[in-house]
């Protein structure tokens, strides 16, 4: 497949009403819509070097596609996902009544190798945490409050398993109301409560105590609306530098610094408190999962436990427990 974008410039302008929906109605972030523009872009221009509209597309059309990518190297994952970008933009031109039937209707993407999320152990993040707060040691001015405010974001993030990007964006709106917990807005624009542990709001004090000083501020905008100011262009931390000082925290903290993200500090976060015997539904409203299916891929955990349960209480599982009776 070509890698150029030409495409059908009424393919191009359905997809763009179709993103305009997704952002007014669905409430869809930045990251997602540029997801599904790129997604969709390079199926128009596919079709369009075929000689074809997005707008014409049968059942063998769309196969033909998902076999080319597939001929391409790309995972299935990746093919599922163009697939459902797909599959979406077709229920919205079929409710426009642009056309009237969906060619992917029925149509089976590629089976998807269901893969757990990764995860750090207890003592790799006591590790992080610890390393975080002595660094704060014997430091002043800016590097102070550098250094508190990424000691207060690394613990707000396990203690509530906030997405990376609703973490660094947070308000001081937040601030409000009742100190244990923070009322966030995630995905959708959808609102939810999310707990505040003792360290949390203890690394959370620190920092707002030291950013009072005019001295260590490192944004004349930190007494305004963000939690986490920065001279960046958004006037908060980007997620980005947030990922690449914890990468240089984990090699601080002598772990691997390639096999940690803030994406698996939130897997942690999940995966520690089904350990410890809070239930799916639980975790779900949590992380801020619209459907509890997303939230599925956690069931390893649970099923460990179960069989952690059964081996250590049943007794058929000890003989020699058994043979005692």
């Amino acid at each position: 497949m070509a890698q150029n974008i030409s495409a059908n410039p009424t393919d191009l302008q359905h997809i763009e009403s179709f993103l305009e929906m997704l952002a007014a109605e669905r409430g869809a972030a930045p990251n997602t819509l540029d997801a599904y523009r790129r997604d969709l872009t390079k199926a128009a221009s596919y079709y369009d070097q075929n000689h074809h509209s997005l707008t014409q597309l049968t059942p063998v059309d769309i196969s033909n596609y998902m076999r080319t990518l597939a001929q391409l190297g790309e995972a299935p994952t990746t093919r599922s996902r163009r697939l459902s970008a797909l599959r979406q933009l077709f229920r919205f031109l079929v409710a426009e009544q642009i056309i009237h039937t969906d060619p992917t209707h029925g149509f089976t993407g590629p089976k998807k190798t269901q893969k757990l999320p990764k995860t750090m152990s207890i003592k790799e993040v006591d590790a992080l945490l610890e390393t975080a707060k002595n660094r704060c040691i014997a430091l002043t001015g800016r590097e102070l409050i550098r250094a508190l405010r990424f000691h207060c974001l690394l613990e707000i993030l396990y203690a509530t398993g906030l997405r990376v990007s609703e973490l660094v964006s947070l308000p001081r709106s937040v601030l409000l109301g009742d100190e244990r917990v923070f009322t966030v807005k995630g995905k959708g624009g959808r609102e939810r409560l999310v707990p505040l542990n003792a360290p949390a709001r203890e690394a959370l004090n620190q920092y707002l105590n030291a950013a009072k000083n005019p001295q260590n501020q490192i944004s004349s905008t930190v007494a305004t609306r963000w939690l986490f100011p920065s001279r960046s262009a958004t006037g908060h931390l980007t997620r980005q530098r947030f990922a690449q000082d914890l990468k240089t925290l984990a090699t601080e903290a002598g772990l691997n610094a390639d096999a940690i993200s803030p994406h698996v500090l939130r897997h942690a976060f999940a995966s520690h408190l089904l350990d410890r015997g809070a239930d799916l539904r639980t975790v779900q409203q949590l992380l801020g999962h619209a459907d509890i299916s997303t939230t599925e891929i956690y069931t390893h955990v649970l099923q460990e436990r179960l069989k952690k349960l059964v081996e250590d209480h049943h007794p058929l599982s000890n003989p020699k427990q058994s043979a005692g009776k």
